[in-house]
């Protein structure tokens, strides 16, 4: 039998523990898969730095302008996000100009969007601001909402009161294998993006 536990706070349920995680003192959240994320996607700054590559912004200045955040500043994250594999840096040249670089969501920067989409939906519902909505997305094919769900691989949508955390099921074939791992990758920005 797996040991599963699961906390009610003032009628509220938790996601439900189970296995080695069910012992809830047992393990750190350390290099949990939070954790992990978090580590990649970096200050908040950088988050919208790749928001704005999803707009389809890829050139140093335009960052720059778009954000309004100082040059060193967007170098600082453009170099984290390329080194976290969340974006390439790809060498471009205008007649007569220096080489520049580019910057581009790679398929791991492109699976974030999920992620993206549920913190612009979470923050427009919680956090409208001063003149209240400012967001709506919608589907190009339809003409519909696009909202983020959390649904099983059956397609049921889930509450947080009906997942379980446990070990992984190594039967099961596993998410990612993206792009090669962040030190392993050689494009770096230069200091001018």
């Amino acid at each position: 039998m797996v040991k599963r536990s699961q906390k009610v706070y003032s009628g509220r349920v938790t996601i439900a523990l189970e296995g080695h995680f069910a012992d809830r003192d047992a393990w750190s959240m350390q290099n949990c898969p939070v954790a992990r994320t978090l580590a990649a996607l970096g200050p908040p700054s950088a988050v919208l730095v790749l928001s704005e590559a999803y707009f389809g912004t890829n050139r140093f200045g335009d960052f720059v302008r778009n954000l309004a955040m100082t040059e060193s500043a967007v170098t600082a994250r453009l170099r984290h996000l390329v080194k976290a594999g969340l974006l390439s840096r790809e060498p471009y040249q205008e007649p007569g100009q220096r080489t520049r670089y580019e910057y581009h969501l790679t398929k791991m920067g492109q699976d974030l969007a999920p992620t993206l989409v549920g913190l612009m939906e979470w923050g427009e519902t919680y956090l409208p601001g001063d003149e209240g909505r400012q967001v709506r997305l919608t589907h190009a094919g339809c003409g519909k909402a696009v909202t983020s769900q959390v649904r099983c691989a059956d397609g049921h949508d889930v509450g947080v009161d009906e997942i379980i955390m446990g070990p992984p099921n190594l039967d099961e074939p596993q998410n990612g294998g993206g792009p090669a791992r962040a030190d392993q990758t050689a494009d770096r920005p230069s200091d001018d993006g």
